[in-house]
């Protein structure tokens, strides 16, 4: 009986096309393929994706559904056992842009519904069955573990409840970046790959 391959929904956030986080997503996408996995990927700036969450959806968020030209975003999230979310972390936590995908696309009836009579939501996203964060810090560890690592926190404790209890998260991070060496950046990207590859074939 063959194995069952990962589907991997890489969410990617940069705006420089040549940056190392680049480097870091193509890397990434290397190693879940190498493990086996079908990955689709978002490049949100790319793709022009409008962060802002407007009026409209806020008056309407306890409704389920999704804006329209966000559908596909929607469906990548049902398809996937694997999100992978890559990005820089800027003022401690994800850029505007990927937090604007989160306010805009985990919303009621894709990522969770709020049953008539209950204050407790219930997660959708029971498909995913691990998150992996691929992030670098221009600080040192020392010093986002001071500040508390919001980002780290967003994932752990706010996405990851709206998949499935068992859940594994991966916190694959690399500290101090903007003053590493060629060295210490060209060792991250190998462990990247590593770390991706043996996820995807988990």
């Amino acid at each position: 009986m063959s194995r069952v391959l990962s589907r991997v929904l890489v969410v990617y956030c940069h705006p420089v096309a040549g940056s190392f986080v680049a480097a870091v997503r193509d890397r990434a996408i290397a190693g879940f393929e190498a493990g086996g996995g079908e990955v689709r990927v978002t490049d949100l700036y790319a793709s022009g994706f409008d962060p802002a969450f407007s009026a409209a959806e806020r008056r309407a968020h306890r409704q389920p559904g999704v804006d329209p030209a966000l559908r596909s975003h929607a469906d990548d999230l049902g398809w996937c056992d694997t999100l992978a979310l890559v990005y820089p972390t800027w003022w401690s936590g994800q850029p505007a842009m990927l937090k604007g995908w989160f306010d805009r696309v985990l919303v009621n009836g894709v990522a969770w519904e709020l049953p008539e009579g209950s204050s407790v939501l219930r997660p959708l996203l029971g498909n995913i069955t691990s998150i992996v964060t691929v992030t670098t810090h221009g600080s040192s560890k020392l010093v986002n573990a001071v500040e508390g690592e919001g980002g780290k926190r967003t994932v752990s404790r706010s996405v990851r409840l709206m998949c499935g209890r068992r859940v594994r998260t991966h916190w694959i991070a690399m500290y101090g970046v903007d003053r590493s060496t060629v060295g210490q950046r060209a060792a991250f990207l190998d462990r990247v790959e590593r770390r991706t590859t043996r996820i995807a074939r988990r």
